[in-house]
């Protein structure tokens, strides 16, 4: 949409997305088993309809009153039919594309022998980002949606802000000791390593200092972060930003797999991600490809890729120091201003992400009653309920825990212990007694593994509020991620050049190779 244009796109967009949903809600329609449409009608029909209202008042707008080319215009008025355009493939992906090829798979499952919607995983993160990439390589983006899709990064970091609400303080604690370690290794060694390939094959400095912040430090972000201090052209930044995504898009349908192979868990590959990818909103996919039911993959993940952005003062620093030793200052173009390079250039939704772990742990999105603390296993976060009156367990079921202890199955005096207090208190105290039960839980008889399995669903209770925010981050994701790939085109690709290209691939799959090694040998999965 250009100034002065009255536009019916965003009214027509709008009315569509109504229309669906109050289809779908009077059930004019009947759904086919395979979809998740109808498991999931509220969720589904509340998408549709506010997303719908809000493009379509936006809509109405467009077409009484002309763009005039102002900040609120370029902001709201003209992105809104695009992202209008990318709600629709965001619900038609979910909800039927995704169902879709699991039941193909399915059906193909006798005569193939096997289940290639398992082995290829091709969920609605993954399908999202490929028809956005198909899209825009064969029909384009209309003009009218060119807008929206811009938004795309800021729905993926708006996804990253409400991931801060999913951690506790001990997780947080614990992944953040780890990740500042390998992260610390592997943004350093991979902007050195960098810098000498750049030596090696004699690529212009400028073009080598952007290059090596993008491959060590977040991609994108880091080589705009870096371009003043390092003197780099446009061109510099256009070789440095393709090679970034080039090698990012590949990784991202290379990790997901090798993952799979290895069996990683949430937290291992969470950090191979996070520390591997170069993107950092290929980070969250891969994360979301590999794990899209849950989010304990891409917590461990994004808490990666936030404390690999930290690293970005540094390593323009270091790149400043580098590039004034080989050029002299005058013939670079007098000084650069660091601290506001660091200002306005460092991600604001780091910030953000930051904030929402602050209100997190306040209890802000928590009743009272209730503490958030961290079992022994990392993948299990727990609520401890501290109302006596409500129990984890009855009283009938504290005494068929009881005679069951009483029969010596249970060897292991830890686990005899957290069950003997589970039965006694009649719920969790602790966090250790909760390890304690999950631990002992393979020795339990059918009946009683019932009766633990009950105590531990309570624990896991999972408050109102972060459930819903839970809901919108995942579609803050899915949008995000579908914009994402309507931004990959073969011209961005090809952007990548010869030298850059090389150099980038050397260090990538260096530092890809490494880090995997490293997961694989030192983390556990375990706390």
């Amino acid at each position: 949409m250009s100034n002065g244009e009255r536009s019916p796109a965003a009214l027509i967009i709008g009315l569509i997305l109504l229309a669906y949903a109050y289809i779908i809600s009077q059930a004019y329609v009947d759904l086919p088993s395979w979809t998740h449409a109808g498991k999931t009608i509220s969720t589904h029909v509340g998408v549709a309809w506010y997303a719908g209202l809000v493009v379509a008042i936006f809509g109405l707008w467009n077409l009484a009153v002309p763009l005039a080319g102002t900040k609120l215009d370029n902001v709201l008025r003209a992105p809104m039919a695009g992202i209008g355009y990318i709600m629709i493939l965001a619900v038609l992906i979910r909800y039927y594309g995704e169902p879709l090829f699991k039941h193909w798979g399915a059906l193909a499952k006798p005569t193939l022998g096997w289940d290639f919607s398992k082995v290829l995983n091709f969920n609605y993160v993954l399908l999202g980002i490929i028809i956005g990439i198909i899209l825009t390589n064969t029909m384009g983006i209309p003009k009218w949606a060119a807008a929206g899709v811009k938004t795309a990064r800021l729905a993926l970091k708006t996804g990253v802000i409400t991931l801060g609400a999913m951690y506790s303080i001990t997780e947080l604690a614990y992944l953040g000791q780890l990740s500042i370690v390998m992260i610390g290794i592997f943004v350093m060694g991979t902007t050195i390593m960098t810098l000498w390939l750049g030596g090696i094959f004699g690529t212009d400095r400028s073009l080598t200092g952007a290059l090596s912040s993008g491959l060590g430090v977040c991609g994108v972000s880091a080589i705009v972060a870096a371009a003043p201090v390092v003197k780099a052209k446009s061109i510099d930044m256009a070789y440095s930003i393709g090679t970034v995504l080039l090698i990012g898009v590949i990784f991202l349908f290379i990790f997901p797999p090798v993952g799979q192979i290895f069996s990683m868990t949430p937290i291992q590959f969470g950090a191979w991600a996070g520390t591997g990818i170069l993107n950092s909103a290929q980070v969250a996919a891969a994360a979301l490809i590999y794990d899209p039911k849950g989010i304990e993959t891409l917590k461990v993940a994004e808490i990666f890729n936030i404390t690999r952005v930290l690293f970005l003062p540094l390593i323009v620093i270091l790149l400043a120091v580098w590039f004034a030793k080989g050029e002299e200052e005058a013939e670079a173009g007098g000084k650069v201003a660091i601290g506001k390079v660091l200002i306005d250039k460092f991600p604001v939704f780091v910030l953000g992400f930051i904030l929402m772990f602050a209100f997190s742990s306040t209890g802000v999105f928590r009743p009272a009653g209730y503490e958030l603390y961290k079992a022994k296993s990392y993948n299990f976060t727990a609520e401890k309920n501290k109302d006596p009156k409500k129990r984890m367990i009855s009283a009938g079921d504290a005494e068929k825990l009881t005679a069951f202890l009483a029969t010596g199955k249970v060897k292991d005096p830890a686990q005899k212990a957290a069950l003997e207090k589970l039965a006694a208190d009649k719920r969790i105290a602790s966090a250790g007694t909760l390890a304690g039960v999950m631990d002992a839980r393979g020795a339990l008889d059918k009946d009683t593994k019932k009766i633990v399995d009950h105590s531990i669903k309570i624990a896991k209770h999972t408050p109102k509020v972060l459930k819903i925010i839970r809901e919108y981050m995942i579609w803050f994701f899915a949008y995000g991620l579908i914009g994402l790939g309507m931004q990959i085109t073969w011209s961005t690709m090809a952007q990548a050049g010869g030298k850059a290209a090389l150099i980038g691939v050397i260090a990538g799959v260096t530092k890809a190779v490494l880090s995997l090694i490293v997961v694989l040998a030192f983390i556990t999965g375990a706390v």
